[in-house]
């Protein structure tokens, strides 16, 4: 059995997911356009802050909380209609979960190319 590295497991969701820039972000967000969506740890966002707007849901909560019978869903903080936009701290982890949630079946769906680092150097506004 051959073990892929998780540069491997990255490069091959890259090939198959959208990516866009913090900017792309930003208007789908001022658009109300778009469900962004924080997948960091909660000490990452302790540590570092939160986007403005944005929702929470930690990387190994991802799909159970974006499961349409999710109370996410329910109690309307997700907007099932709408693109959902993923980031982390740099686009490793968001890059692997958006490949996920497109193996769900989501097909409005795309991660933040550099991830929180690029979003804290960009109109986005850290809380």
């Amino acid at each position: 059995m051959t073990i892929k590295s998780i540069q491997t497991l990255v490069s091959d969701a890259m090939s198959e997911i959208k990516t866009i820039s913090a900017d792309e972000a930003y208007k789908l967000v001022e658009d109300n356009n778009c469900n962004l969506i924080d997948i960091r740890e909660i000490n990452e966002l302790n540590k570092t802050g939160s986007v403005e707007n944005s929702n929470h849901i930690p990387r190994g909560m991802l799909e159970i909380f974006l499961d349409p019978n999710s109370v996410f869903f329910q109690n309307g903080k997700l907007d099932k209609d709408k693109e959902m936009v993923l980031f982390c701290a740099g686009g490793v982890r968001s890059a692997l979960a958006v490949k996920s949630l497109k193996d769900m079946g989501y097909d409005k769906i795309s991660h933040i190319d550099g991830g929180f680092g690029s979003i804290a150097n960009s109109k986005f506004k850290i809380v």
